[in-house]
């Protein structure tokens, strides 16, 4: 499971060569240096945190958030063209301008597949003249279909990206790590969450009437009639499978969501689809074996499938269709598309520059044939190797670290040693690149492109099945800021893009460094040890290796964590989902305890020097907030609390507030808002 720091079967994102991690009883945190701050000069204030940033009329034990960001966030508009602002926005938007020198120069040869597919994407004008034509055959295919060949038709739409009611894909085993499987999974809603489609919430309410009137728009734009009731029955389609629907809290276990089934069994649980039919029609003609993540969800979907008339499973895949492929269709509908997706449900006023959405298409088109380019001229060897010494101080540290635990069994401390023992850290790009030769890339067709990109991506996921996994693979490209831990694998990913400042720079303060890229990677690290990935053997593999005591204890600590954030409120009326967060906020309590650690032990025993008249213990938890500032737009912080397993950026800061050596370093005191008694603070790693 992938999760992210900053948002499958079994990974876990924060959001390169592998190196093996320390065996167990090693300790390499003490003897092996953190690379000294060299003189250079810093890219943030003059120990690689930016002071001036800071609004020290707040006390940080009222708002550490606000102490370390506060001027920085009076000060710093959210652009245009974003729905939120921070340190993962200021890094994309250089990813994203590196990434476009590259393109551009591609651009100029005729010969490159990536420079045809950019400039292809960016010729809006040639995109125009061709009108709805490029779409027309597969709008035909939809509107010809029947009851008898709809799931058929299913099948075939997902070959180009287009989903229906039900999502399938091809992902490794969680209870046979070696080997792929085929999965099932519930789908049918174009809204961010059910609760869009059935909370009582005013703002939730216009958001889903919006919804109705922006489906009747692009159908209306797509030169189809009778729109407006025909909008109106695709929203009442989706209300009634929203209904029927597994929440996020259920959907993210690990638990729940494995549920291996032969596909004739799964036929006879659902009998409103023919599985056999859509399988084979999407290219999967040799699966006898399927895991299905949601099955009330999904039988209840076969269910409202087999009841629905077959004019408004059309019209949901018409306008499924039109979306899926709006930024290549004619600028009416890409514009209109925008206006409910990004203004109105993300409050983002403004689209982005064709270019930037041009960099972001070819780097997901062709990822591989970008990314080595762009790791080639941006991503030092030096900064890798730094980056390894990190990984291997933090490992070692959260070996330490197991061994102090009271809640866990002696003969699961051995296990988990075990687990880290196998742990595969990867470092900012893959060690090998996939082969692109057989996508057909052609000049001034961007939605042919868009749709052999996706079908490609396709056929490459569905043609797994029956080999071996392919344990080099990356779930992110080396310019994504983030970061991911992927259970099945024994895995933590770092990609390049994330290895600068804020979050590192070897011209920084350690102390930072540790704050920062050194709390990153502890958080990728412990999910594998959180409430889902701690569900998964130093194998990968899904089973019961903790004792049931130590589930019993385990829990009881992550009820106590839940409950903290369940009483976070940031915006009136609407509180965290504590039980929705539950695995990243864990992963930040681990991160920051276990980096705090591991920079300790690179001290060697000497004590930290005071710069700018800061200690480092107060330097290490600065380095921490300093990556979480971010600012939202309200549409945008709504939906982030129904849909993101993350907390906002401040109540990801705050996460200090249970940390004893944050006490000692800012002195909060009783009565301070973020104050709590030594008793209540949270204490699992």
């Amino acid at each position: 499971m992938k999760l992210s720091l900053a948002l499958l079967l079994s990974a876990t994102m924060l959001a390169g060569c592998a190196t093996t991690a320390d065996r167990p009883g090693t300790d390499t945190a003490a003897t092996t240096p953190v690379v000294a701050a060299p003189a250079a000069k810093p890219a943030y204030g003059t120990f690689g945190f930016d002071e001036a940033g800071m609004d020290r009329s707040v006390k940080p034990g009222d708002n550490f958030y606000n102490y370390a960001s506060g001027t920085w966030t009076k000060n710093t508009p959210i652009p245009a063209d974003k729905s939120n602002y921070g340190a993962f926005n200021i890094l994309s938007d250089l990813s994203e301008s590196r990434t476009r020198e590259i393109l551009d120069a591609a651009a100029k040869d005729p010969a490159s597949k990536i420079g045809t597919a950019y400039a292809s994407y960016l010729d809006r004008s040639a995109i125009d003249a061709k009108g709805m034509a490029p779409v027309q055959p597969l709008l035909t295919r939809i509107k010809a279909t029947t009851k008898a060949d709809y799931s058929t038709l299913l099948g075939e739409l997902s070959r180009v990206g287009v989903r229906g009611p039900i999502a399938a894909g091809v992902g490794q085993d969680d209870k046979n790590p070696n080997a792929y499987v085929f999965g099932i999974y519930q789908a049918g809603l174009n809204l961010p969450d059910r609760d869009y489609y059935l909370s009582t919430d005013a703002k939730l309410a216009e958001a889903k009437a919006a919804y109705q009137v922006h489906v009747a728009r692009l159908l209306t734009l797509a030169g189809e009639t009778n729109a407006a009731p025909r909008a109106k029955a695709i929203v009442d389609l989706e209300t009634a499978i929203a209904k029927v629907s597994w929440t996020r809290i259920d959907s993210r276990d690990a638990t729940k969501t494995y549920n291996k089934m032969t596909l004739v069994q799964l036929q006879k649980a659902a009998p409103g689809l023919d599985f056999a039919a859509m399988l084979k029609a999407s290219g999967a003609d040799n699966v006898s074996d399927v895991v299905v993540a949601q099955p009330s969800a999904v039988t209840a979907i076969a269910r409202l499938v087999r009841a629905a008339p077959i004019g408004v499973l059309r019209d949901q895949l018409v306008y499924n269709t039109l979306h899926n492929f709006a930024d290549v269709l004619p600028k009416p509908l890409d514009d209109e598309s925008f206006a409910f997706y990004g203004t109105t449900l993300g409050g983002t006023p403004e689209q982005e520059e064709r270019w930037k959405r041009s960099v972001q298409f070819t780097s997901s088109a062709l990822d591989d044939e970008v990314s080595k380019l762009y790791v080639a001229k941006y991503f030092p060897p030096e900064t890798k190797a730094a980056a390894d010494t990190l990984v291997k101080n933090i490992i070692s540290a959260m070996n330490t670290r197991i061994d102090q635990l009271d809640w866990m069994a002696p003969e699961t401390k051995v296990k988990a040693h075990a687990k880290l023992a196998a742990f595969v850290p990867k470092i900012g790009y893959p060690d090998r690149w996939k082969d692109y030769s057989g996508l057909q890339i052609s000049a001034g067709d961007a939605f042919g492109n868009n749709m052999r990109a996706s079908e490609w991506q396709h056929a490459y996921n569905i043609a797994k099945l029956g080999h071996p996994v392919e344990r080099w693979e990356w779930g992110m490209t080396p310019m994504e800021v983030n970061a991911y831990a992927n259970f099945g694998m024994v895995e933590i990913v770092f990609p390049a893009a994330i290895l600068q400042p804020p979050f590192f720079d070897p011209a920084a303060d350690p102390a930072v460094n540790y704050g920062g890229i050194g709390a990153v990677i502890g958080h990728e690290l412990s999910h594998h040890f959180d409430d889902q990935g701690a569900k998964y053997d130093a194998s990968g593999t899904l089973s019961d290796w903790w004792t049931p005591a130590d589930v019993k204890n385990f829990t009881a600590l992550t009820g106590k964590v839940v409950a903290q954030y369940d009483a976070y409120e940031p915006l009136p009326g609407m509180h965290l989902k504590g039980a929705l967060t539950l695995g990243e906020n864990m992963a930040d309590l681990a991160g920051l305890t276990i980096a705090y650690d591991a920079y300790k032990k690179s001290l060697s025993g000497a004590e930290a020097p005071v710069i700018d008249g800061f200690t480092g213990d107060q330097r290490f938890y600065l380095g921490w907030a300093q990556v979480w500032r971010r600012s939202y737009r309200e549409a945008t912080l709504r939906q982030r609390l129904l849909t993101d397993p993350h907390s906002p950026s401040e109540q990801r800061a705050s996460i200090v507030r249970n940390m004893d050596p944050w006490y000692g370093a800012f002195q909060p005191k009783p009565g301070d808002k973020l104050y709590l008694a030594p008793a209540e603070r949270l204490k699992v790693w």
